[in-house]
C-alpha cells in the first residue's frame, strides 16, 4: 500500500494525531493519579473525601488504560498494511479505548449516585 494515495495518507495522519492526543491525555491522567494517591495517603476527613479520592484514582487509571489501548490500536492500524483482519482488530482496540474514555467521563456521575445511596 502506498502512502501517496489520499485515503491511506489521511488514515495514517488521523491515527497518528489520535495517538499523539492520547499520549498527552494519558500523561495528564497519570499526573492526576499521582496527586490523588498522595491525597489518599493523607488522613481523610470524611467519607465524602474518601469517595472523592477513590474517584480521582479510578478515573486516572481508566484514562491511562484507555490511552494505552488507543496507542496500541493506533500502532496496529498503521502497521496493518491493508490486511482486513488486522484493520478490524485495530478498530476493535480503538473502540475499546473510546469505551474506556466514556467510562472515565461518567465516573464522577457514578460517584455522585454512590454518595446519594450511602447518604454521604
Amino acid at each position: 500500500m502506498s502512502l501517496s494515495s489520499g485515503p491511506a495518507r489521511r488514515r495514517v495522519t488521523w491515527t497518528a494525531l489520535a495517538v499523539a492526543a492520547g499520549s498527552v491525555i494519558g500523561s495528564l491522567a497519570w499526573t492526576g493519579v499521582a496527586c490523588a494517591a498522595v491525597e489518599v495517603l493523607a488522613a481523610p476527613s470524611s467519607l465524602n473525601q474518601v469517595i472523592e479520592n477513590l474517584r480521582d484514582v479510578i478515573v486516572g487509571l481508566l484514562v491511562g488504560l484507555a490511552t494505552l489501548f488507543l496507542t496500541i490500536g493506533g500502532v496496529r492500524y498503521i502497521l496493518a498494511g491493508g490486511d482486513p483482519g488486522e484493520v478490524e482488530a485495530a478498530k476493535k482496540t480503538l473502540r475499546y479505548a473510546g469505551i474506556g474514555y466514556g467510562v472515565a467521563a461518567l465516573a464522577p456521575l457514578l460517584v455522585n449516585i454512590l454518595q446519594g445511596i450511602v447518604g454521604a
